[in-house]
């Protein structure tokens, strides 16, 4: 294992990550009066941008969005912030946040079954990971534990697994902006690390043509991007927020210890059965991430 805490990420995504595309989430957002999924891509049903704001922000409390912009750190606030404000008058936070748990928990119950391979085994070693972790500079992580876990023990491991995930992005945003970029910056170098064209992945954020260009241009001028690709030093400057990012979550590896490679034993073919039964994308950020870090 190249990267322990990459491989850790990239084995908890889409059995964390599911909560966005879950049609059960979807349905019971539908019921407090936010958008179905408009649509899916290869069978997996997308998030509605309102309910995602809401429900993923709702951790947070009843906050405005200019708070959940700045805590998310990649969306444009021009959507964030009316998103926030129309998604507040159809629901508050902490019943959102009940739909957000209950529908995570239902599609991983639907796919995996009421009692998954080692359950019980993943939910103790990811309460272990947890519970030395520290929340300062760390506002999603915080949140999520400040909430406690669900109870039941599907429901427990994604609570915990949702705790470290939002870890490691907490970190990461610390990591890119301690860098020196923005929010437009890190999305488009971050493309051509991962090996994608520019402009396709950044525009789930929400950024315009003209901040695109604007930030574009600060790229090349730095001489980090030069006729469309990553300079030697832009590529370097992008892994050196990946191994920043990785530095922070050395605690969620040291509490693991030698037993990480037994959690990734039970994780990844939960991963896959999430995969194959549509529950998540096929071809997901955190592969992309983790093909750039073996370039």
């Amino acid at each position: 294992m190249t990267n322990p805490a990459r491989a850790l990420a990239g084995a908890l995504e889409p059995v964390i990550g599911q909560v966005y595309f879950s049609p059960e989430c979807h349905a019971a957002y539908a019921e407090l009066g936010f958008g179905p999924s408009p649509g899916s891509s290869r069978g997996v049903a997308n998030p509605d941008g309102v309910a995602y704001f809401c429900s993923r922000g709702s951790v947070l409390g009843q906050v405005p969005g200019t708070v959940v912009a700045a805590v998310f750190g990649v969306f444009n606030p021009e959507v964030v912030v009316p998103a926030l404000a129309h998604g507040w008058t159809l629901t508050d936070a902490a019943t959102i946040e009940a739909a957000r748990t209950h529908g995570a928990t239902a599609q991983l119950v639907r796919l995996l079954g009421e009692r998954p391979d080692r359950v019980d085994e993943a939910r103790d070693l990811l309460a272990r990971t947890v519970e030395p972790l520290r929340p300062e500079g760390k506002p999603l992580f915080a949140g999520l534990r400040a909430l406690g876990l669900p109870g039941d023990t599907v429901g427990d491991v994604w609570r915990l697994g949702d705790m470290l995930r939002e870890f490691r992005g907490d970190a990461h945003i610390a990591a890119w902006t301690s860098a020196g970029f923005d929010a437009t910056e890190i999305g488009l170098i971050t493309e051509l690390f991962w090996g994608l064209r520019m402009r396709t992945y950044v525009r789930t954020r929400a950024w315009t043509d003209a901040q695109l260009d604007a930030a574009l241009e600060r790229l090349e001028a730095r001489g980090l991007v030069a006729d469309g690709v990553l300079t030697e030093d832009g590529r370097a400057q992008r892994e050196a927020v990946e191994a920043a990012t990785d530095r922070m979550c050395h605690p969620i590896v040291a509490a693991l210890g030698e037993d990480l490679e037994t959690l990734l034993e039970i994780l990844r073919p939960w991963g896959q059965a999430v995969r194959d039964g549509h529950g998540y994308p096929g071809r997901a950020m955190h592969d992309l991430a983790e093909a750039a870090a073996q370039r």
